[in-house]
């Protein structure tokens, strides 16, 4: 079973930016379409960005033009560059393949302060 662990989390201003990042144990992690997922609270998980195998990448409309998905599968690692935060964006963020299918990690969370 694959395990996922988030880091780079943090409190920040609007206007803002962070860069998460996601390791990924196992070799299976190169040849899986990954995605980065948040939950802010009394909301669903929801699904903001996504990478192909081969670096194709899709938003979700709320972060278009702000967020930058990314991976190295040489690592194992995918990252979520945010730039442009808003307080909407405060939410626990996890990653997972695009199914999701894997156990979820810890999260790792982001605040963002008006």
């Amino acid at each position: 079973q694959v395990q996922l662990v988030e880091s780079g989390g943090g409190l920040v201003q609007a206007g803002g930016s962070l860069r998460l990042s996601c390791a990924a144990s196992g070799s299976i992690f190169s040849i899986n379409g990954m995605g980065w997922y948040r939950q802010a609270p009394g909301k669903q998980r929801e699904l903001v960005a996504e990478i192909t195998s081969t670096g194709i990448t899709n938003y979700a409309d709320s972060v278009k033009g702000r967020f930058t998905i990314s991976r190295d599968n040489t690592k194992n690692t995918m990252y979520l560059q945010m730039n442009s935060l808003k307080p909407e964006d405060t939410a626990v963020y996890y990653c997972n393949n695009i199914f999701p299918s894997w156990h979820w990690g810890q999260g790792t969370q982001v605040t963002v302060s008006s």
